[in-house]
């Protein structure tokens, strides 16, 4: 291999620093993973494609920078680049190695690395042999059995996540005190500010391009991510039929937040059984769509029936979908999905006496939860909510309705406006 390949994808070597247009801007929730360059782990970032897997990278490479890392010992490749395409990793890092780095300690930065064959059995082998090099590698759609084995004991995996509410507003500049929100200590214009943030936010998203890009572009740009994780990830990856599972993805675009059944899908878009648990799996290894299961304490209950799914961003179902309203009472609920999947809850939904959205496990403590996106809170709601408590008393440490702008608490449900959850 020729050494020429790798140098647009490591100009540092020449201007010993990382451009602002590849570093972006920071995102505080994710210092942990910048952090990670400095332990010898092998550091897995893992995310739907465009959700700033490749920013981060080079955030953490101008940490190394910055702390007088030579320029030299960094290396970056992105396996998408068809330049790349008929050499392994071995090629690659030797060639490296023999022209710019003989001996000092190697950062390896591996985008997009599900394209290399058996990557997880090479890098195992360089880190047992203890090799002076950091490993950092990232996909769009791993499947974490790929790694899981091989790799026990010797990684740290980190998941990203398109923007929160809280990194959209600081990306538009819009500056506030989270001890001041939780104490209701805002002026109304701030609160209004957000709130108007906040609609436009469950409307276009979080993927951080999306945040710049000019007003009648954005639907496109969005569509131009679904159809790339969707042939990129999914159909070359498993060289499978384009329509139908194009005709999958949209039809679950169009039913996010619902129930769903195999049958229904069978019947209406004239695909086999097999096939749709198949594709079904391929979006959620894709970060694409998320299954959420029915609360039981039997696992035979909660597996027998239907499971509901979400999308990883509102903004990529609106411009995808055939949607026939703004329904924001689906969108709301599908981003508090989303930020529970991001603060690493674990949440599950109940409809035994009226639907409860998400059931919030944290050990034995559960905490129900509805949203609404209204200040006309509907009585179904709350009877939900006490029907959950009274099926599970003991356990049930608080219950919420996430609302427009309505804030108080009757008896013991908690009545909380969603942009305040969000900032809280």
């Amino acid at each position: 291999m020729e050494i020429k390949k790798l140098i647009e994808w490591n100009p540092w070597w020449e201007t010993n620093s990382v451009s602002d247009a590849l570093k972006g801007k920071p995102r505080q929730n994710y210092q942990p993973l910048i952090d990670s360059v400095n332990i010898k782990e092998i550091t897995i970032i893992l995310g739907v494609r465009r959700s700033g897997k490749s920013t981060l990278m080079y955030q953490m490479i101008d940490n190394l920078l910055s702390n007088k890392i030579d320029p030299k010992q960094v290396l970056f490749v992105n396996l998408e680049d068809n330049k790349l395409r008929e050499d392994s990793l071995e090629e690659i890092y030797s060639a490296y190695r023999s022209s710019l780095n003989p001996n000092k300690k190697t950062y390896f930065f591996i985008d997009e690395i599900h394209r290399e064959e058996e990557w997880e059995s090479w890098i195992r082998k360089k880190y047992d042999l203890k090799e002076n090099c950091k490993f950092v590698v990232s996909g769009s759609c791993f499947i974490k059995k790929e790694y899981s084995t091989l790799l026990t004991g010797r990684n740290l995996t980190f998941e990203v996540f398109p923007l929160s509410f809280e990194e959209y507003l600081d990306f538009k500049g819009i500056s506030f005190d989270k001890n001041k929100v939780r104490q209701g200590l805002i002026t109304n214009k701030t609160k209004y500010l957000i709130m108007n943030h906040l609609e436009d936010y469950m409307k276009q998203g979080g993927f951080p391009e999306i945040s710049f890009a000019k007003e009648e572009f954005k639907a496109m740009v969005l569509k131009q991510y679904f159809d790339d994780i969707l042939y990129k990830d999914i159909i070359k990856r498993y060289n499978i039929n384009t329509k139908k599972v194009q005709d999958l993805a949209i039809y679950l675009m169009t039913n996010f937040t619902n129930k769903f059944s195999l049958r229904t899908i069978r019947n209406t878009l004239k695909t086999a059984y097999d096939s749709i648990q198949d594709y079904l799996s391929y979006f959620i290894e894709a970060y694409l769509f998320f299954l959420q299961d029915y609360f039981s304490y039997s696992l035979k209950k909660q597996k027998t029936r239907a499971s509901k799914i979400y999308c990883i961003d509102n903004g990529l179902r609106n411009a995808t979908s055939f949607k026939f309203s703004e329904d924001y009472g689906r969108l709301a609920e599908n981003l508090v999905f989303i930020e529970l999947k991001r603060r690493k809850q674990e949440a599950f939904y109940w409809d035994e006496k009226g639907e409860v959205d998400f059931v919030v496990k944290d050990g034995a403590e559960l905490t129900p939860i509805n949203v609404t996106h209204s200040d006309g809170i509907d009585k179904r709601e709350i009877n939900a909510l006490k029907a959950f408590k009274a099926r599970f008393n003991k356990n049930v440490k608080r219950m919420l309705v996430l609302t427009k702008d309505v804030e108080s608490k009757e008896a013991e449900i908690e009545f909380i406006p969603l942009w305040k959850w969000l900032l809280t």
